[in-house]
């Protein structure tokens, strides 16, 4: 419809071409003929008479009638071009509002299938066995509920499991805190007893290390040589059999445990008992051969040739 209207514009302004054609036609033929004529007299006369031949013109070389027709023809010509321009406006506006309703038309009708699709969707679900949303609702939370709670006890147990490991870590924190200052108090209390001359304050100093340690076989030997000093190779004896019980490789506490047998006359277990020691370290021979304690032992045959085996093969070879 808007092509058409178009075409009748169109068709209106090419409908005034031949009348335009026509008077400018008419208007050139004047136009010549006055040209000739005016040319066929200008041969002959002069400027004055130009001048004096156009003031005497008796008509002008246009019609007014001629302009007015024109002027008609335009006007109506522009006012036609305004009724086409707002019937083309009337008719954009008209497929607009056309296109607006299609449009709402497509999403009423979308919104009323989807309506019908939740319905169906409901209809299939009451008919499997949900009664109503509400059951579903219901089934979902406590579905939620179950997992949450599983999710909670497995959390649970893995902090309970991080708590123990914590624990543990803090308990060999702490034991080894306490070893720590366990064994700088026991350092001090060897410094104390190696600086007393007292042997009863190093027997309550290795009494102190004991109380700290009750297996520090080191103390108990230790202990073992201060008691002999003050007469007690019974004491000693009973000192030095705790030690080895629970070392028996240990050479100091064979060696005190020697002194002690000699103390209180075995001899044949004294050099015995020394042997092991020397077995294990040869510097207690040498200790042996100055010990005030071996002083009751130095006729002894089987002493001799523990402490002095050089001896004895020189005496044989002589």
């Amino acid at each position: 419809m808007i092509t058409l209207t178009i075409r009748h514009t169109l068709f209106s302004g090419f409908r005034l071409l031949p009348l335009l054609s026509g008077f400018f036609l008419t208007l050139l033929i004047a136009t010549n003929s006055q040209a000739q004529q005016t040319d066929g007299a200008t041969e002959d006369a002069t400027a004055e008479d130009v001048a004096q031949r156009i003031k005497t013109l008796e008509k002008p070389m246009y019609t007014p009638f001629v302009e007015l027709y024109l002027l008609e023809e335009s006007k109506a010509l522009r006012k036609e071009m305004q009724n086409t321009r707002a019937e083309l406006i009337e008719k954009v506006v008209d497929k607009e509002l056309s296109v607006a309703d299609k449009t709402m038309s497509y999403a009423t009708d979308t919104v009323t299938y989807f309506f019908y699709l939740i319905a169906g969707a409901t209809s299939i679900l009451v008919m499997l066995g949900w009664n109503s949303i509400r059951d579903m609702r219901n089934q979902l939370t406590s579905l939620a509920e179950k997992r949450v709670n599983e999710l909670v006890v497995e959390y649970e147990k893995r902090l309970k499991s991080i708590e123990e490991q914590l624990q543990q870590k803090s308990d060999i924190i702490h034991q080894n805190q306490a070893e720590i200052e366990r064994t700088n108090e026991v350092h001090s209390l060897w410094l104390k007893a190696s600086q007393e001359t007292s042997q009863q304050n190093k027997i309550g100093a290795y009494d102190q290390i004991l109380d700290l340690r009750p297996d520090d076989v080191e103390a108990l030997s230790y202990k073992a040589d201060a008691v002999l000093e003050i007469q007690e190779p019974l004491w000693a004896i009973s000192l030095c059999q705790r030690a080895l019980k629970l070392a028996p490789e240990n050479g100091h506490a064979h060696y005190q445990l020697a002194c002690a047998y000699a103390e209180i006359g075995r001899w044949d277990d004294a050099v015995a008992t020394l042997q092991k020691a020397i077995d294990i370290s040869e510097a207690y021979r040498d200790d042996a051969s100055v010990d005030p304690s071996f002083e009751q032992l130095r006729e002894h045959d089987r002493f001799c040739a523990l402490i002095f085996p050089d001896t004895d093969e020189n005496t044989e070879d002589t």
